[in-house]
């Protein structure tokens, strides 16, 4: 059989060694073998650090999540080739859809989050300027910069696509360099996504590196600059996390680990409604996807004392429906687990938990199997079980497999302390259709969870489920799910960054980030900004308007013109009875409008369209007499790379003859990047 090939320094390297023997999870085929023997775990390093980081670093985020989309796009056209492969892991065709256009639905969601949310730029500014002196000559600006070292991702075997996917994204959207390590059970379908993708060519050399096999020294190497992220057990976590060279390194150590997740079923749930059957079927489903082997799976389910006996005779009554066998075989539900040696491990934590319970439904030690040997592939039953909640081992002991224990409760404090004896979970829910009980459930749960899902009649047809982890949002959880976090948007692209503070100028601060700040040097020139293209406008440039003085007949008009008769504006007596007014003022919007008024360039031009006003303030009461001016400064600039234009954010200031600032806020345009 074929011996896995890492791809390190640049090239593919086969160990010299035999290599360990991988074998389909259904059949007992020896599919490949593996081994790191001969791979320079220091030289990998050192190469991504010196290679894939300038590359990456060279690159805008916008020109990164070009090349993550392009790598979704192309990873699409080879997905019956990876779902054939996965099919030896034991996943169905369906679990195989999960893991692998899940993983590819990272990669797209992270290309277009990084063009809607982060700047053409390779710098991010995060915050607002922090004003450090009376004279706004001293301010402060907390940026954020990617890392100088790899990212060390050690997956787990139950989402050889997903696992390594969902980490590399938002690292190689930060612009730090990937090394991937998965499990060596499944390491056969990661090998070939690797290989897929260096054929590819899309990513720039030394972005992406692989290691089949054992990590070796690998964490030896580690520097101050590199991250490291596991998802795996507990115990290994706890074991890398204090490795010398990451504890004296302060290594960015992440980890996702055992995770006892529970879903509760609200008292208003009763037989007969749509909740109900939503809960038992979201349950069963969550123990027979993947067979159980995933982090996210329900392992607890607490339900009313009074619903139990209905809800274990549901339950059992649609896992009796579930075809246990071969993958490829017709009509089979549920595939195998992923080896033999995992069969045993979730049969050794079963006797654990039947210490404290008993089997409502299922047979460790039996199973019926189509299309394959019940013994020769890793099969096991489905395994509804029941135990007392007061007992520690539901709370404890988790059976990686197609395994979940019911429990009962008797009040929401009683349900929330239960849930809370897991010590920290990935993922969690509640099906109700209350919404104070699901209220009291989150509220409760949240310190203990990474992410809770509330299910009921409405959001049913449209939810995701409460196994599946989602690009935008956290996935990771406090305690003994390992106290870490990925994806959630842009979030997962900080923890790849090192946010600074920076102190200066507000002249200095701008040069830094490439955004105009207040304090930073205007340029006015005779040319109107909205007459420059793209390629001509630079950052800082100006336009101080001429004045406009408001009258009592503008506010007038702009009341009966809009029907906006709001006091303040059309109430004299009113009006001066107002604290903050004194009398009549002028409405916000008419302000704006003037100010529009007064800034536009209105011949045809470079400026396409405004599309919209952020960060909107008014600061000084406008009053019939007042004159107003408007200083409009383009405050950043970002090019569209696949689009003949590019936005433009201005700032704009309207200020009233005493030089008061009366309104702030962002002009947001589209601007042509050359001029007709």
């Amino acid at each position: 059989m074929a011996l896995l090939r890492s791809y390190v320094s640049g090239g593919w390297h086969t160990a010299e060694a035999d290599g360990v023997p991988l074998h389909d999870a259904a059949t007992g085929e020896e599919v490949a073998r593996v081994s790191s023997e001969g791979v320079d775990m220091a030289a990998a390093l050192d190469y991504g650090r010196r290679t894939g980081g300038p590359a990456l670093r060279e690159l805008t985020f916008h020109q990164r999540a070009a090349l993550l989309k392009a790598l979704g796009s192309h990873l699409r056209e080879h997905r019956d080739e990876l779902y054939a492969l996965s099919a030896r892991t034991g996943a169905t065709l369906g679990d195989s859809k999960f893991d692998i256009d899940g993983g590819i639905g990272v990669l797209l969601t992270y290309g277009s989050k990084g063009k809607r949310e982060l700047p053409n730029s390779t710098v991010y500014v995060d915050g607002a300027v922090e004003p450090l002196s009376k004279g706004g000559t001293f301010v402060g600006q907390h940026i954020a910069t990617p890392l100088r070292g790899v990212a060390i991702q050690i997956n787990a075997f139950n989402f050889p696509v997903w696992g390594p996917l969902e980490k590399f994204a938002p690292a190689f959207l930060a612009g730090v360099p990937s090394l991937v390590k998965p499990a060596s059970q499944t390491a056969y379908l990661t090998a070939r996504l690797v290989e897929l993708i260096i054929e590819s060519g899309i990513l720039p050399e030394g972005t992406l590196q692989f290691v089949a096999g054992s990590v070796g020294d690998l964490l030896d190497h580690v520097t101050p600059q590199d991250l490291v992220s596991f998802t795996g057990s507990a115990s290994t976590a706890q074991k890398l996390r204090a490795h010398p060279a990451i504890v004296r390194n302060s290594v960015r150590f992440n980890g996702e680990a055992d995770s006892l997740n529970c879903s509760i079923l609200g008292p208003d749930a009763k037989p007969g409604t749509t909740e109900f059957d939503l809960f038992v079927k979201q349950l069963t489903t969550e123990m027979t996807v993947k067979a159980g082997q995933k982090c996210t799976a329900i392992r607890r389910a607490f339900v009313p004392a009074e619903l139990l006996d209905a809800v274990a005779e549901a339950a059992s009554a649609r896992l009796a429906k579930v075809t246990v066998g071969n993958p490829t075989a017709e009509g089979v539900r549920m595939g195998a687990l992923a080896s033999l040696e995992q069969r045993e491990e979730v049969r050794r934590s079963l006797k654990s938990l039947l210490d404290a319970g008993s089997i409502l439904f299922g047979d460790p030690d039996k199973v019926d199997v189509v299309g394959a040997d019940a013994e020769t592939g890793a099969f096991l039953s489905p395994i509804l079980l029941k135990a007392d909640p007061e007992r520690a081992e539901p709370h404890e002991v988790e059976a990686f497999g197609p395994v979940s224990t019911l429990m009962p409760y008797t009040s929401t404090e009683q349900v929330i302390d239960y849930a809370a004896r897991g010590l920290g979970s990935l993922a969690g829910s509640v099906v109700t259709a209350d919404a104070e009980f699901a209220r009291e459930i989150v509220l409760g749960l949240a310190p203990w969870h990474g992410r809770l899902l509330v299910l009921d009649a409405n959001d049913a047809k449209e939810s995701t489920g409460h196994g599946s982890p989602m690009p935008q949002l956290v996935h990771g959880g406090p305690g003994r799910a390992g106290g870490g976090e990925e994806m959630g948007g842009i979030r997962g692209v900080m923890h790849h960054l090192q946010r600074t503070a920076v102190q200066g100028t507000p002249q200095v601060i701008s040069t830094i980030t490439g955004q105009w700040i207040p304090g930073a040097e205007r340029t006015i020139s005779d040319v109107h900004p909205f007459r420059k293209s793209l390629s001509e406008l630079k950052v800082g440039d100006a336009v101080v308007t001429g004045s406009r003085t408001v009258t009592q007949a503008d506010v007038d008009h702009f009341a009966e013109f809009t029907g906006d008769t709001f006091y303040a504006h059309t109430d004299p007596e009113a009006a001066a009875a107002n604290p903050l007014f004194g009398g009549i003022v002028a409405h916000g919007y008419l302000v704006l409008s003037f100010a529009a008024g007064l800034f536009v360039s209105p011949e045809p031009g470079p400026v396409l369209a405004n599309y919209g006003l952020e960060n909107l303030r008014f600061l000084t009461p406008v009053k019939p007499g007042d004159e107003l001016t408007v200083t409009l400064t383009a405050k950043q600039i970002t090019p569209r790379d696949s689009a003949e234009y590019g936005e433009v954010r201005w700032d704009a200031d309207v200020v009233n003859q005493n030089d008061e600032s009366v309104a702030k806020y962002d002009v947001l345009t589209l601007v042509a990047k050359e001029s007709a």
